[in-house]
């Protein structure tokens, strides 16, 4: 990488100078935690990602400092730790906010009305992809696909799921991450800021009450190919002709532990067409 000159916008050909190293107190503490993680594996290098997790606790994002400390514990080149940390998009290469808001816009979330949802937060937001508010409080970015279809549209904040949201829905959300008031994912653990969970996707224990039990689960639709493979016959469905009602079937009563999704479930859901609003989803075979 090369420096450029203030005054006239030329590239000096000039190689970019190291980068610093942490205060004394915060690299004893990372040796500290990089040595309980680096000791977990046979193969030092094994331990890149997890550490790569672990500087981006400490800054919000992967710096130029966090990869060479990375490098020097693990025995390698600043030039191999870049290259993973700049590979897999869970690593922030610049500053950004205590809640990373991702939009599914993916092919089922985005026809269900994840196209909708990004467009309209980036407005109500004032910010672009990738892009951070002024308070320092949200990032927004469309994201791929999160495992979580039968629950379209999904959005998801530092990793926890949001599951059947609108743009209204959406909107809410991010007013109260802004504003401090409390929002608790559909599912999972509780909500934490981008820097405490970096810290516990590095691998160290999450010590918020009941944040270990809280759980969630695929939807019946996803677990379906599951309960297949371990021999478990599939329910028969009877396809009845388009728009016509099923006879002699009793309507689906989920049981109160059973998530609903916005395939399995009378809820309405945002349309990526704002001419062509969808209305609630019908049973599968319907």
């Amino acid at each position: 990488m090369t420096t450029s000159s203030s005054d006239h916008g030329v590239s000096l050909g000039m190689p970019e100078l190291p980068a610093p190293t942490y205060p004394d107190d915060v690299r004893a503490r990372l040796e500290a935690d990089a040595r309980e993680v680096i000791a977990r594996y046979p193969d030092s290098r094994s331990a890149l990602l997890p550490l790569l997790h672990l500087v981006q606790s400490e800054e919000g994002h992967v710096t130029r400092t966090g990869m060479r400390f990375c490098a020097e514990m693990l025995d390698l080149t600043t030039a191999e730790v870049t290259a993973v940390a700049t590979f897999y998009t869970m690593y922030r290469r610049r500053p950004s906010g205590d809640y990373q808001v991702g939009v599914c816009t993916n092919t089922l979330c985005a026809v269900m009305g994840g196209d909708a949802i990004f467009e309209e937060l980036q407005e109500h937001l004032g910010v672009g992809n990738g892009e951070t508010t002024g308070d320092g409080k949200v990032t927004l970015e469309h994201i791929e696909c999160n495992a979580a279809c039968d629950f379209a549209p999904v959005v998801m904040v530092n990793w926890e799921f949001f599951d059947n949201q609108t743009p209204e829905s959406a909107k809410r959300m991010v007013d109260d991450l802004r504003a401090g008031r409390e929002v608790s994912p559909t599912r999972g653990a509780p909500l934490c800021t981008f820097k405490e969970t970096a810290r516990i996707l590095a691998g160290f224990p999450d010590t918020r009450e009941g944040a270990v039990e809280a759980t969630g689960s695929a939807g019946p639709a996803s677990l379906v190919g599951l309960k297949l493979a371990k021999g478990e016959a599939a329910p028969a469905r009877v396809v009845h002709p388009r728009g016509e009602a099923p006879r002699d079937t009793p309507p689906h009563e989920p049981s109160p532990s059973e998530h609903l999704s916005s395939h399995d479930a009378p809820q309405d859901t945002s349309a990526s067409d704002p001419s062509h609003p969808s209305g609630p989803a019908a049973e599968e075979g319907e």
